[in-house]
């Protein structure tokens, strides 16, 4: 469920929405203070924040500036009751997703959090972890290796060769495509690029192109002009615009539209945009950098991909080598996401048994880091001081190892190869049959302590020994 927070002094606007938005699924928060609404923002994410411009204790612009520096990830929309077009080009050239003027309309509202949620669901997760883990770095002495980047570097062969290629490539002014699996670390590498570069301190734009409509494109790429379509109730700089002397990375680039395109390869040709509705031409100085996690070529191919823009785009490319080639350095990444969970999670776990590791370097990781962040965060919850367990890490990662919880001889492993599940349901039930045994095993069937270390109510364990046959 998406997160809202309502900041406005007018108690009657913060009931009316948090009722409004209730009905509607979302988790809403309101306060009437600027300075408690910051409070509540270091202590819980929030996806999208709404926040009255004139507020008591402070004004909406200096809200969004403190938002940014302490949760990036987080969308943060302006609410006013003065429609000026001066006061919209201002918080949003600061930062702001959009801007609204009262009298709220609901239609315009959902609006605005449907595309404010698709833009926060692309950069949340890797906005939190990496945010945290610079700050990580900077606090203390981690197990996993320390570079000058913002983001982890391995120290294998692969992720050596990975970041000479960066290296070489960061400080020229080439456009680059790069290439990567769903969840491998396309934008890390972008953002490393950016950070590398002569532009490095200048702005950074990370665009999902997959969540971008085909109506919506254009105007947040190019921006549009007041009055240029309907719901454009204010002129609003597209996404090009506010990287002007920085750099902008295309995710997933294949999904825009044969005519979003179009637009794409005049302004990569010109180096010139023009906002949807306007009349003149701006100039703007941008390195573009893309991703896809499919080949280009073949998209231009297909008749997918328009091949007078690949052809511009592809001055220097660079693969991001999947996870599961990237074994000598799991050990590292492990740790390191350990340390973020136990940030986030107000948790002291402090290591990993043996036999977990040796699970996590052998199982394939098909979504990559952001799955093994997934899995981490999940044991690390799941686990009250210590170290991580097997029994912390979901049946099918424990599963597709054909894991020999006793550690006994080979020929049990064999044994169980030989007694594979055909089909995926399956597998998950004996996996978690095989966990469910393991921790009852452990605490000596104590019924208590193995829900507990299980993440699982009593009721909840019974059933399931009942239905294993424990």
């Amino acid at each position: 469920m998406a997160k809202i927070l309502v900041i406005d002094d007018n108690i009657d606007i913060c009931q009316l929405l948090e009722r409004f938005l209730t009905k509607k699924g979302y988790d809403v928060e309101t306060t009437i203070s600027g300075k408690n609404g910051l409070d509540m923002v270091k202590k819980t994410f929030f996806d999208l924040i709404f926040c009255d411009f004139k507020l008591r204790d402070m004004e909406g612009r200096d809200v969004l500036m403190k938002v940014r520096e302490i949760s990036p990830g987080t969308q943060v929309a302006i609410i006013t009751g003065y429609a000026d077009v001066k006061i919209a080009v201002e918080v949003i050239k600061n930062g702001a997703f959009d801007y609204v003027t009262k009298p709220l309309i609901p239609d315009e509202i959902i609006n605005l959090i449907e595309r404010a949620l698709a833009a926060s669901k692309a950069n949340k997760s890797n906005t939190q972890t990496f945010t945290k883990a610079t700050q990580l770095k900077k606090e203390s002495e981690a197990k996993s290796q320390k570079s000058d980047s913002k983001f982890l570097k391995g120290t294998g062969a692969e992720s050596k060769k990975l970041y000479k290629e960066v290296a070489l490539v960061a400080p020229t002014s080439l456009s680059v495509v790069i290439y990567g699996e769903s969840g491998a670390g396309k934008e890390n590498i972008a953002r490393t690029i950016h950070d590398q570069s002569e532009r490095a301190g200048k702005p950074f734009i990370a665009v999902d192109c997959g969540a971008m409509t085909k109506e919506l494109a254009g105007s947040e790429l190019w921006g549009h002009e007041k009055g240029s379509f309907t719901g454009a109730l204010a002129e609003k700089p597209g996404q090009f615009e506010l990287a002007d002397g920085g750099t902008i990375f295309l995710d997933e680039i294949a999904n825009l539209s044969y005519e979003t395109q179009v637009g794409l390869l005049r302004l990569v040709q010109e180096r010139k945009l023009r906002r949807i509705g306007g009349t003149k031409d701006k100039s703007i100085d941008v390195r573009i950098l893309i991703a896809s996690n499919e080949d280009l070529r073949k998209a231009v191919s297909a008749g997918k991909f328009r091949e007078d823009l690949y052809f511009r785009f592809n001055e220097f490319s660079i693969t991001v080598p999947p996870l599961r080639n990237r074994k000598a350095d799991i050990e590292a990444f492990a740790y390191h996401f350990l340390e973020l969970s136990n940030a986030e999670l107000n948790k002291k776990v402090f290591g990993f048994e043996e036999q977990v590791m040796d699970v996590l370097k052998e199982y394939p990781w098909p979504g990559n880091l952001r799955e093994m962040l997934n899995v981490i965060r999940r044991a690390t919850l799941l686990t009250d001081g210590g170290k991580i367990s097997v029994s912390a890490l979901p049946p099918e990662i424990v599963y597709s190892q054909k894991f020999n919880f006793s550690d006994s001889d080979s020929d049990k492993n064999e044994n169980k190869a030989s007694k594979m599940p055909l089909n995926l349901k399956d597998a998950a039930a004996e996996a978690e049959a095989e966990v469910l045994k393991k921790v009852l095993e452990e605490v000596k069937y104590n019924r208590t302590q193995a829900a507990k270390q299980l993440g699982i109510d009593r009721k909840t364990l019974f059933n399931k020994m009942k239905q294993y046959d424990l």
